[in-house]
């Protein structure tokens, strides 16, 4: 399942607060959040794979900061992200009995000026990493699921930001990397001793960003300025393709920011037919549109009441969950039905089948 919680399209922001506070794992068994009980925050676990789903808390010994963030694992812990001091602390959490279990992990020591945040959870589950954002290079950290501790994997030059993996196995991690005043998006070999390698670079004085990727279908979902000069726009490509990234009319939405959050899985080679989440924020608030590469219009769909903004999946079969929360019902997902796509008057043609990854970097583009 292809799933992320992301809240701007821009995501080169500094130091802001993590948005990643509903996280879900990428085959959709678990996810976890930081909960709020009355004044004070605690981890939570979320089961989402069984006949209902049901939260689990997680609470330490004392409440956690605002700011401390967690990821779901594919075996059922949290991990979470402390900060004390100029120490990034990593532990692992799980339920025993009426308790919490907490297996320490490690730490990172960074500079004042240094920025880390958990990546979104990791192909498999076994795995997760953190980026180490500094001036002018950013170090990617294994920081569960290695030999020993936290280990660095890969450096960087420039600031990154974003992170999107590109296949099942968790080696290739797309990253949003600003040098030279232009942001670009690079590939990281995780298996390859950090390699760095272009992705998408549509023209030389655009700054293109990998919001969302289906490793099934090879769909991409960008941002970039490419097409309008200084206003970002929602574009789309496959990865590896030759083709020209296209920017839709469809996805401007005139006064509301529209910002992806899942792709539909499981449609091997057929990018045309992946639909995509997006959540919609404008002066009526906030809700869930639905579009796909070939529909010539976003539908519509109310948000259900206690969504957590901006997080959901969908299943291969193209059902789109939503979790939500409230206080009647603490831990709940919600499957709207999208309504039917209309035939576009002028379809087109099926978008060829993508290259291997690493073959060509994703150029040029096409407004719609």
């Amino acid at each position: 399942m292809t799933a992320c919680a992301i809240e701007s399209p821009s995501t080169g922001a500094e130091h802001e607060a993590p948005t990643t506070r509903y996280a879900i794992t990428a085959d959709g068994a678990y996810a976890a959040r930081l909960a709020l009980d009355g004044e004070s925050w605690f981890p939570e676990r979320w089961t989402l794979d069984g006949p209902e789903p049901y939260a689990v808390p997680l609470p330490g010994g004392q409440p956690e900061e605002p700011g401390t963030e967690v990821h779901p694992m594919g075996d059922g812990r949290v991990l979470i992200h402390r900060l004390v001091e100029r120490r990034h602390v990593f532990s692992l959490l799980y339920p025993t009995g009426p308790g919490t279990g907490e297996l320490a992990v490690g730490a990172v020591e960074c500079d004042a000026d240094t920025y880390v945040t958990l990546l979104p959870p990791a192909p498999g589950g076994e795995r997760a990493y953190a980026l180490a954002v500094c001036e002018t290079s950013t170090a990617v950290w294994r920081v569960a699921g290695g030999a020993a501790g936290p280990e660095r994997v890969a450096e960087v030059p420039g600031r990154c930001s974003g992170g999107v993996w590109l296949e099942t196995g968790g080696r290739m991690l797309a990253l949003d990397r600003e040098l030279g005043g232009r942001t670009k998006t690079v590939v990281v070999d995780l298996g390859r001793d950090g390699e760095v390698s272009p992705l998408l670079e549509i023209t030389p004085d655009s700054d293109d960003r990998l919001l969302l990727a289906d490793p099934d279908s090879g769909l991409l979902v960008i941002s970039s300025d490419a097409a309008s000069p200084g206003q970002e726009r929602l574009g789309w490509g496959v990865l590896g393709s030759t083709l020209p990234v296209r920017f839709p009319g469809a996805l401007r939405l005139p006064d509301c920011t529209v910002t992806p959050f899942a792709i539909q899985p499981g449609q091997v080679l057929t990018p045309e037919n992946c639909a995509v989440a997006l959540r919609v924020d404008g002066p009526l608030g906030t809700w869930v549109g639905t579009w796909h590469p070939t529909d010539p219009r976003v539908r519509h769909l109310p948000a259900p009441q206690g969504w957590l903004a901006g997080s959901g999946l969908w299943t291969p079969e193209g059902v789109l969950r939503l979790p939500y929360s409230t206080p009647q019902t603490p831990c709940g997902v919600a499957e709207p039905t999208p309504p039917p796509p209309a035939d576009p008057p002028n379809p087109e043609p099926p978008t060829p089948r993508p290259m291997p990854l690493g073959e060509a970097p994703l150029a040029k583009a096409a407004a719609e």
